[in-house]
């Protein structure tokens, strides 16, 4: 009996320590001596060039953050796994564990909190509408009778169907399954316009074949903080997330990757997709927050 005991307790320590690690990934990471990072295939924050190479302002600010978490492990070398994420997917593989911080183009909302947590907001977005040049859309009001493609799991057209401008507007909506999807039912002619955030709709235009043919139009449907997602609960792990930006902006090294990947030339085209660093993104970084949307939104 005792020794079955002994068996028993033994077990439930074993148990107690890997549910502990599932909950604290700084000590998953030390003892793993490798970290996963979400990135997107498509998103003017974070896309691919191919290959398993991902590029981007938040990918390239995520690979900054693991680096300060290497230094602070005192780890000689750190692997780092990159894993594709969609609009769909992002929260359940940050919550079972396969992604251990998602540095792709989350909005954080109230909503999202009660699944994940959020590191302090690096970017401000605005929701946007992108057509053809010669659509002759240049409004809410003119999207009467026409097609909007969204991307399926992103909040875009629910605050296009709420905007004050929107009342007794009719459109058909057409859903993609990730940003370039939904890029394409534009480009194909399979949908009017495109609603999404302002940097996803610049990114994708500036690789198009004919970017010239695009314009970004109309109100400024949503501005929503956007920001990197890891597990709730992890008090560590995001201390050591937050502390790393809040580095990169008193340093000034933030604005300078912001200047790199969105007024200078970028792979894989070399075009530019010039957008300045806007007065919205200036305030988060002067003062660095978690706080969900519908919080900023109230400032």
């Amino acid at each position: 009996m005792k020794k079955q005991w002994i068996a028993l307790a033994v077990t439930a320590l074993v148990a107690s320590s890997a549910f502990a690690q599932a909950n604290d990934t700084l000590a998953k990471i030390k003892a793993s001596g490798s970290v996963t990072l979400g990135v997107r295939e498509s998103s003017g924050l974070s896309y691919t060039l191919g290959n398993g190479k991902y590029v981007g302002f938040h990918t390239e600010m995520g690979e900054r953050i693991l680096l300060d978490v290497q230094k602070q492990l005192g780890l000689a070398k750190l692997e780092t796994k990159y894993q594709p994420v969609t609009s769909q997917n992002r929260i359940p593989l940050v919550s079972n564990g396969t992604v251990d911080l998602e540095c792709g183009s989350t909005t954080n909302n109230a909503g999202r909190q009660k699944d994940a947590a959020f590191a302090v907001t690096t970017y401000v977005e605005e929701v946007r509408i992108a057509t053809k040049a010669n659509s002759g859309i240049a409004s809410i009001k003119d999207l009467n009778g026409k097609t909007v493609a969204v991307t399926t799991g992103t909040t875009s057209v629910q605050h296009l169907r709420k905007h004050e401008r929107a009342g007794g507007i009719e459109f058909k909506e057409v859903f993609g399954k990730d940003h370039a999807d939904s890029f394409l039912m534009l480009e194909t002619g399979r949908a009017d316009v495109f609603v999404m955030d302002a940097s996803i709709l610049a990114g994708n235009i500036s690789k198009s074949k004919a970017p010239a043919d695009y314009k970004i139009v109309g109100e400024v449907l949503s501005v929503e903080p956007i920001a990197c997602m890891l597990r709730k609960d992890d008090p560590g792990f995001k201390k050591a997330v937050d502390d790393s930006i809040k580095r990169q902006i008193a340093d000034g090294s933030l604005a300078k990757l912001y200047d790199k990947w969105f007024m200078q030339p970028i792979p894989p085209t070399n075009t530019t997709i010039g957008l300045p660093l806007s007065d919205a993104t200036k305030a988060a970084w002067a003062n660095p927050n978690d706080k969900p949307m519908e919080d900023y939104v109230k400032k």
